[in-house]
């Protein structure tokens, strides 16, 4: 027994003609005749009483109708299924992705991605780039949201989907607080609170101080962006966040521009092998951007 079998069941069943059921199966009436008799053989039963003036169903083909049914429907949610899992509109995507990512860029691309895939399930996690950039390469998942630029090789498809820049963060009643811009060489003698130092962040950070002619007094480490808004909000220090965290901080801290503007970027990372699934995600994330670059392999 096989599905063309049950299809040509289950029409004739309906039709009680084999003349009429072969015409809507376009197909000529003595192959139905003999897949009809075979079906009957490899059951062992007959299905249809067959009569001068058409057939009717026995108590059998009665019984049988109903589950050919069903099993013709699972049939094409099984083809279904397969078409939409390679188109990519069907499956389990799992997206790692860094703090500063919920600022504005992740909400934007999920409410997006969710609209027009419904059927993807989605499994979301906060972790750090260098361990986004460790998992894609295992395979461990399928996409991520980092900072650039990830600090080792990889030969993963890096595009930037964000632009921004580092503002100083400091309590609003910092001696400082009231210019509307300050030179990060200004903040040599302050404690700083900083990113923790698998960050790409935590990098960039060092590295400007150390342009701007000092090593920066660090306070405390901290692995999101909120937590070094609230050490600085306590007094401890200060520190540099990304301006999109704007909205973040509270009332009584202030980010303040840098003289000298320090610039970051935000990226999607992938395996260069990537399937459909992963594919319309970042086709979604571009569209989400406000920046149009070509892809490029970082090897």
């Amino acid at each position: 027994m096989d599905l063309r079998q049950l299809r040509y069941f289950t029409v004739l069943a309906e039709t009680l003609n084999f003349h009429r059921a072969a015409e809507r199966l376009n197909i000529s009436q003595p192959p139905l005749t003999v897949a009809i008799r075979k079906l009957e053989a490899d059951l062992g039963v007959q299905l249809f009483e067959r009569g001068t003036r058409g057939v009717r169903l026995t108590a059998a083909g009665k019984a049988a109708l109903e589950p050919a049914r069903e099993a013709l429907a699972q049939a094409q949610m099984v083809r279904d299924a397969v078409m939409q899992g390679g188109k990519g509109e069907l499956g389990r995507l799992r997206v790692w992705f860094v703090g500063s990512a919920v600022s504005e860029r992740l909400p934007r691309v999920i409410s997006a991605y969710r609209q027009r895939f419904p059927r993807v399930e989605l499994e979301l996690e906060e972790t750090t780039s260098a361990e986004i950039a460790e998992a894609l390469e295992a395979r461990q998942i399928d996409v991520g949201l980092v900072r650039l630029p990830i600090m080792r090789r990889v030969s993963l498809e890096l595009e930037v989907i964000e632009d921004d820049e580092l503002v100083a963060a400091m309590p609003a009643d910092h001696v400082l607080a009231r210019r509307k811009s300050v030179a990060l060489a200004e903040l040599s003698g302050q404690p700083f609170i900083i990113h923790g130092p698998v960050s790409v962040l935590h990098t960039t950070t060092i590295l400007a101080c150390q342009k701007a002619g000092f090593a920066p007094r660090v306070a405390q480490e901290a692995t999101q962006v909120q937590t070094i808004l609230s050490l600085v909000q306590s007094g401890l220090g200060v520190g540099l966040v990304p301006a999109r965290m704007a909205r973040f901080a509270p009332e009584n801290v202030r980010l303040m521009p840098l003289a000298e503007p320090i610039a970051i970027e935000m990226g999607i990372a992938y395996r260069p092998d990537a399937e459909p699934l992963v594919r319309n995600f970042v086709a979604v994330a571009r569209e989400q951007s406000d920046i149009h670059s070509v892809s490029e392999t970082a090897k």
